[in-house]
């Protein structure tokens, strides 16, 4: 009988490790040619970034179809470049363009910016008229006598309207011609014409991407408002009117701010980042094998399913990667391995109880669950509001941070908790708890921290800090990066060697007001100028180092209006966040708790700001998102803390006086003590990595992450349950209410 049972338990065995190996074997197909087809940011493969603010030529009020119009026109453009895989995004009343690839930056910002013009024109491509005998903007989708879709145009000029149709309808072919943006040099009706016959065998113009809209046939002279018709689709008719009103319009394009990468820089960017993510989900997977032995391995494996998975959404989702989604990516390794390091830690508490393996298990998830949904959610939360308010490397790191967040949810819990019960149920680690998990009876208790004695030492650390702070920031203030002060950043960068102090000198000579100078390395120099380059002026800066060092020069440029808008978006993401998480902490728990996570959240965005201002280190967007993610990891901290605690208040029930409301927090916090410290370690090897290995463009972001971090751990421990307990002290003797979700 014995024998069968072995058999069984090894059958089981085989049958789990055949499931590994095909999950392996499917990530394996699967991951090559997912990164192959994965879109990099500018920040990855080079190219150029443009934001323009649409503006009314004549003072004229912006409207949404104005916007809408213009889009169409600057992708009519984008057609024209070549581009593969361009990205316009808009945003209110601006248009944000990048452009992977493009090296020749000044033909693509002339060729986008220019006005768009609306002509007709015969069959033998004579100007007949312009837009100006249109009403700027009045192209609308109409029917014809029939009810099929056509565009009713609004005659402003309506003599010169009916002289023009009216010779045009004693020609031969009675054609007018509607171009947009016609090229003498490119464009011919005859050449339209035969391509409109050859592809979808109508008469005429509007093959895609062509400048040529439409050729109609005029009966007659015409001197009121007039409709287009033919065998148009109503889709056909929307996109027509909107490219016609697109070259009526009266508006113009300002350029706000703009950014040139090389690819080579990208290149070295994508080598440095992704070695540095390599190593740092390594030396995780390690700490993981020695701390939790088999269950290590197969958190291990967990976390590999994760990092595939959340590439394959990020893909599946259309995602653009930039160098901040690399390291939200990594970054979220070390947060999704959170939600394991709880649970063995809770199957741990359980098999110190005496339970059997495969009941510490599932009392182990059971117990857990509660403080990862919560503390995933509010992370969830501040990467939803960073991705509202954030620009467009930042929205990249929200969406990496959404995805990754949602799939640590679904793959961290439920798929890693299958995995770990399919090797329970072989019954061959019932006795073999150290090698399933690392766990082995203690002799003796370890000695507990009172953290409610220690809160008069917190309290006066952070009387510290607000003191220290106050000054730091009063005499360094801030190093305020190009994102928050404006004017433009100039990085140069040549094979044989460049010297910070003579390419300042140079940038002087050129007539501007240098205000930072950093030396990245002997061969790259980056300047940054109080001025706004405009188009000319970032051309001849280009010249002139690429003739004096045969360099080559990236000029990025932030203008007042954009800084204007990223501070103010920054100040509503952080508000928003704290707003979000008293609510939902409120809810959840009370708000004696919400109130003290966010006395919490507020010491670590504070030390990480004086740390900055002490170090003068550079504030800009990217380090406004390293404040929001620490904001999301403190809190996700901090609930694990609050709900160990709100758990021993309810088998508590009646809390009877001081020392028991001191009791049961202290108990609470040495019972996940060592879960915050294994979670900031794993959370911060990466980050490490990234300091040491990662991209020159994200070092300050690290620096950032690596502070909080740190200042989580403490503040979850020393701070926020201290506070609730001093919030706390008036429930003494009052029966605890149930929550509305219970």
């Amino acid at each position: 009988m014995k024998k069968i049972n072995n058999t069984s338990k090894r059958n089981n065995l085989i049958k789990s490790l055949i499931i590994v190996a095909l999950i392996f074997l499917v990530m394996g197909l699967g991951l090559k040619p997912l990164l192959n087809d994965l879109k990099f940011g500018l920040d990855l493969q080079g190219g150029f970034e443009i934001l323009y603010q649409v503006e009314g030529a004549n003072g004229e009020k912006v409207t949404s179809s104005m916007v809408t119009s213009t889009y169409k026109t600057i992708e009519r453009r984008i057609n024209g470049l070549g581009v593969s895989e361009p990205e316009i995004i808009v945003e209110g009343e601006n248009i944000r363009v990048q452009l992977p690839g493009v090296k020749d930056s000044a033909t693509a910002r002339k060729t986008l910016s220019s006005v768009a013009t609306l002509s007709f024109r015969d069959s033998s491509d004579n100007l007949l008229m312009g837009s100006d005998v249109l009403v700027s903007g009045q192209a609308k989708v109409s029917q014809d006598d029939q009810g099929r879709p056509a565009v009713a145009l609004s005659v402003k000029d309506k003599e010169t309207f009916y002289n023009v149709t009216k010779k045009i309808s004693e020609t031969k072919d009675k054609l007018i011609v509607i171009w947009l943006d016609y090229n003498s040099a490119t464009d011919s009706y005859k050449t339209e014409a035969l391509k409109s016959n050859n592809t979808n065998g109508k008469e005429g113009c509007g093959t895609n991407g062509s400048n040529c809209l439409s050729a109609a046939t005029v009966s007659q002279g015409f001197a009121s408002d007039v409709i287009i018709q033919g065998n148009f689709t109503t889709e056909e008719v929307e996109n027509l009117v909107t490219l016609i009103n697109s070259g009526s319009l009266p508006t113009k394009l300002t350029e706000l701010s703009s950014k040139n990468v090389s690819a080579s820089f990208g290149e070295d960017s994508l080598s440095l980042t992704a070695k540095a993510g390599v190593v740092g989900i390594s030396a995780i997977i390690l700490l993981l094998i020695i701390m939790y032995h088999f269950a290590g391995v197969i958190a291990s494996i967990g976390l590999l399913i994760y990092t595939f998975l959340t590439i394959l959404a990020f893909w599946l989702f259309g995602g653009v990667l930039t160098l901040p989604g690399i390291a939200a990516l990594v970054i979220g390794v070390g947060m999704a391995i959170d939600s394991s390091v709880i649970t063995f830690a809770r199957v741990k508490d359980e098999l110190k109880n005496n339970t059997s393996l495969e009941g510490a298990i599932k009392k182990g998830n059971k117990n857990s669950i509660t403080s990862i949904l919560d503390s995933n959610i509010t992370t969830l939360l501040v990467a939803i509001i960073l991705f509202i308010f954030g620009e467009s490397s930042v929205k990249g790191f929200a969406t990496m941070l959404i995805i990754s967040t949602i799939v640590t949810m679904l793959v961290m819990v439920l798929l890693t908790r299958s995995l770990l019960g399919l090797f329970v149920k072989t019954e061959m680690f019932d006795k073999k708890l150290n090698f399933f998990i690392g766990f082995k009876k203690a002799k003796k208790e370890r000695k507990k921290i009172d953290f409610i004695k220690l809160r008069k030492f917190a309290y006066t650390y952070i009387a510290v800090i607000v003191v220290v702070g106050v000054f730091t920031i009063f005499n360094n203030g801030l190093t305020l990066g190009i994102d928050f002060r404006g004017g433009s950043s100039i990085s140069i960068s040549n094979e044989t060697g460049l010297t910070g102090e003579v390419i300042k000198k140079d940038v002087e000579t050129l007539g501007y007001t240098v205000y930072d100078v950093e030396q990245v390395n002997e061969k790259n120099v980056i300047v940054k100028i109080n001025e706004n380059l405009k188009e000319d002026k970032v051309n001849e800066a280009e010249e002139f180092f690429e003739n004096k060092y045969e360099a080559r020069t990236d000029i990025g440029v932030i203008s007042n209006v954009v800084k204007k808008e990223l501070v103010k978006n920054a100040i509503i993401s952080v508000i928003l966040a704290c707003i979000g998480i008293i609510i939902y902490v409120g809810l959840r728990f009370n708000f004696n708790f919400a109130f003290s996570g966010i006395a919490a959240l507020v010491h670590d965005v504070s030390l990480i700001v004086i740390l900055f201002s002490l170090l003068k280190l550079e504030v800009s967007s990217i380090f406004i998102a390293a404040l929001l993610s620490i904001i999301g990891y403190s809190i996700n901290d901090t609930i694990v803390s609050f709900d160990r605690i709100r758990e021993l208040l309810r088998k508590k029930g009646t809390v009877k006086n001081r020392e028991e409301l001191k009791d049961i927090a202290n108990e609470s916090l040495n019972q996940v003590l060592s879960r915050s410290i294994t979670t900031t370690v794993t959370t911060l090897m990466p980050v490490i990595a990234l300091i040491f290995l990662g991209a020159h463009e994200i070092y300050n972001f690290n620096i950032a992450l690596f502070i909080g971090l740190l200042a989580g751990t403490i503040s979850s421990l020393f701070i926020a349950a201290p506070i609730w307990y001093d919030l706390e002290k008036h429930v003494i003797g009052k029966p605890k209410k149930k929550k509305w979700y219970e």
